[in-house]
């Protein structure tokens, strides 16, 4: 079998890019991937294009010599770009195999360890009164037994720093009454913060409310200084969602500077990069939350990870927000989603329902802060 063609469909879906990687071969199979929304969408395109010219004509089973083909092939080291491209590649690539052998993904990469995957939701709400209603929401009429939010209220630009740390105590302990003590409360500050005592500070007035993890409190640019955060703070840390490849993974597990590991299937590298980085935690007694903000596609592969690693956590869940961009979203059912026995992912794009809909520029807003400083959300 040889691959004749990689396509890609770029569709925004309920205003959230998406773009999907179709490989033909000779024998009729088609592999579905995508690949993360990292901004520049049509570059992540381009990049794709340009990998079709080394990946005709080879065999499309040989995974990891083609990720090696293409990680290797270039000039330097990738960045945001190119590992989405080779991340979305290699996970059709998977979709495929699975295809050609009549199995699903997670046989291929060890099987079962569970028969179903947890999962999340964000909650949000600007008043206390509508994040209360949205966390009630999700837990009593939704079944989610896990949910995360933004600790920081949405004006925090606006606020002295006391005021940021008394809003977000109110904040986490309002959705704490709203789920009850059973429930697990993950907190995202959205690497927000640049200072790491401020990390800490806002962490402090959180803990008594038993968070599940904190997650990125600080850009990852310096792992040593998360590392010294890490040391610190009294609740789990968790980080990931912008590292690429187990090379990334490796310097904060080396730097102690996490509890809890967030690669992104559609960003990191792959699945098969993402087993990777996932044993390297396993052996530092490290888990597996991935991050997966994407939709359908990505809950699918990060699925086949999850129901397969010893160390998986739990699992982020967006489906609800854009149905219909596949034909046959896995099941949800109180709080866990269901890997089906159908060979490959188990998914099939619903191109039918794309026409009209291309994709659109995307860019992180601009705030200014009282400060003067210029932040983004």
């Amino acid at each position: 079998m040889k691959i004749i063609d990689i396509q890609t469909v770029g569709v925004n879906w309920l205003g959230m890019n998406h773009v999907f990687i179709k490989i033909l071969t000779d024998e009729h199979l088609q592999g579905i991937g995508e690949a993360y929304r990292v901004g520049p969408e049509h570059a992540t395109i381009a990049a794709i294009h340009d990998y079709k010219q080394l990946l005709i004509g080879q065999d499309p089973l040989r995974i990891e010599h083609l990720w090696r083909l293409m990680y290797n092939g270039i000039r330097f080291p990738g960045g945001s770009v190119i590992n989405a491209a080779i991340s979305g590649i290699e996970i059709a690539l998977w979709d495929l195999k699975g295809k050609a052998l009549g199995v699903p993904v997670y046989q291929l990469i060890g099987g079962r360890c569970r028969e179903k995957v947890r999962v999340y939701r964000s909650v949000s709400g600007e008043s206390l009164a509508e994040l209360s209603a949205d966390a009630k929401k999700a837990v009593h009429e939704e079944g989610f037994t896990a949910v995360k939010m933004a600790p920081s209220p949405a004006n925090s630009e606006s606020l002295s720093w006391n005021q940021v740390l008394r809003g977000s105590a109110a904040r986490v302990q309002a959705v704490r009454k709203a789920v009850g003590d059973d429930v697990e409360i993950g907190l995202d500050p959205h690497a927000r913060i640049f200072e790491p005592y401020r990390a800490l500070e806002l962490s402090e007035v959180v803990r008594q409310f038993r968070p599940m993890f904190f997650e990125e409190p600080l850009r990852p640019e310096n792992i040593e200084a998360m590392g010294e955060l890490h040391k610190k703070l009294q609740i789990p840390l968790a980080t990931g969602e912008m590292l690429y490849t187990k090379y990334e993974f490796r310097d904060i597990i080396s730097n102690k500077a996490a509890d809890i590991l967030q690669p992104d299937l559609l960003l990191c590298g792959g699945l098969l990069e993402a087993k990777k980085i996932a044993a390297m935690g396993e052996a530092e007694y490290l888990t597996i939350a991935p991050h997966n903000p994407m939709g359908p596609v990505s809950t699918a592969v990060s699925a086949h990870f999850a129901v397969s690693t010893p160390n998986f956590l739990i699992l982020e869940y967006t489906d609800y927000r854009m149905p219909g961009l596949v034909k046959q979203p896995f099941q949800f059912v109180d709080g866990f989603i269901e890997v089906p026995e159908t060979p490959g992912l188990g998914i099939e794009l619903n191109e039918q329902a794309f026409a009209g809909k291309p994709l659109e520029s995307w860019h992180r807003r601009i705030v200014v802060e009282p400060d003067g400083n210029i932040g983004f959300q």
